[in-house]
């Protein structure tokens, strides 16, 4: 697989923060690569970068084969950035809001391509509505549909479902699947660990460090440990005596626990004491396969 992007010991500091630091890694041509992690965790500092809209500190990165420092404007039609605070116009209409972008990227006889992004995005019936009459999910379609007006070979995508309800949500993953089969490399953050589990490669970063990257399958199974999910109650006084009594990972998620251990059979008769001694009713349990979140707090711990 072709790079398209490589990043090599890339640092940024804000002051007394590093943002970034020491990062590396490559995505392949075609792929669709995650940047997993919290807020603060560097995400946005890292694609603000390779966009060419922040210098690093030090370290070096290409994209497409372009150096980030000396060859910046070469880059940047061949790319599509959605940031977190994409700029519509509210007082244009969808069509004149892609009209724009096309203009400022120099795309001439974009109409065809404009009709084909609306199709794509399910956004004909609404092509004379204004931007600031649309909700969350269709301003977050017309902003894809602005930054892919270009055809870039690239798309970046900071978090570009949060604050977006579970229908626009889905329906942009779908859209996105769709372009994978174009051809286009995607790059997006995201806090979400379950969309993680889409892309084909993650890189799971907190506090400006990369602490894994691999296959959403090969970053779990690098937890070497294993996950019982257990129903209780009272669930919260059941996650404080784990907590206060043993070492376990121990993670709540509303009526469920899920406590990370090495080996069922001997740990979870330690889990079944101490439910016991503290008046804690099991009312199920089950061993699952760890998830992205179950091995970020995992690692996050080590």
């Amino acid at each position: 697989m072709k790079t398209v992007i490589n990043i090599t010991d890339l640092h940024k500091s804000y002051t007394e923060i590093k943002a970034v630091n020491g990062v590396s890694y490559t995505v392949g041509e075609g792929e669709m690569f995650g940047l997993v992690g919290p807020d603060g965790a560097g995400k946005t500092t890292t694609i603000r970068m390779l966009v060419g809209l922040l210098n690093p500190d030090s370290g070096t990165a290409e994209v497409l084969g372009y150096d980030l420092l000396t060859q910046k404007n070469l880059i940047k039609d061949e790319i599509g950035y959605l940031s977190q605070k994409f700029s519509l116009y509210g007082d244009l209409t969808i069509d004149e809001n892609i009209e724009f972008f096309a203009e400022i990227h120099g795309v001439k006889d974009y109409q065809k391509r404009r009709d084909e992004l609306l199709e794509f995005t399910r956004l004909t019936p609404f092509r004379d509505r204004l931007a600031d009459k649309l909700s969350g999910g269709m301003k977050q379609k017309l902003a894809l549909a602005c930054t892919l007006i270009h055809k870039p070979k690239i798309i970046f995508l900071d978090e570009p479902t949060t604050g977006v309800d579970p229908v626009s949500r889905r329906d942009f993953w779908k859209i996105l699947s769709n372009l994978l089969k174009e051809g286009i490399t995607i790059f997006m953050s995201t806090p979400y660990l379950d969309e993680a589990e889409r892309c084909n490669r993650v890189a799971l970063m907190d506090k400006g460090k990369i602490i894994s990257c691999d296959t959403p399958k090969n970053v779990k199974d690098s937890m070497h440990m294993q996950v019982i999910e257990i129903v209780c109650t009272p669930i919260r006084t059941a996650y404080k005596v784990i907590k206060l009594n043993t070492e376990f990972e121990v993670q709540m998620y509303g009526d469920r626990l899920n406590v990370a251990v090495h080996n069922i059979d001997e740990d979870y008769s330690i889990i079944a004491e101490i439910f016991k001694d503290n008046s804690i009713k099991e009312i199920d349990r089950r061993v699952i396969t760890p998830s992205l979140e179950n091995v970020f707090i995992h690692f996050m711990n080590k």
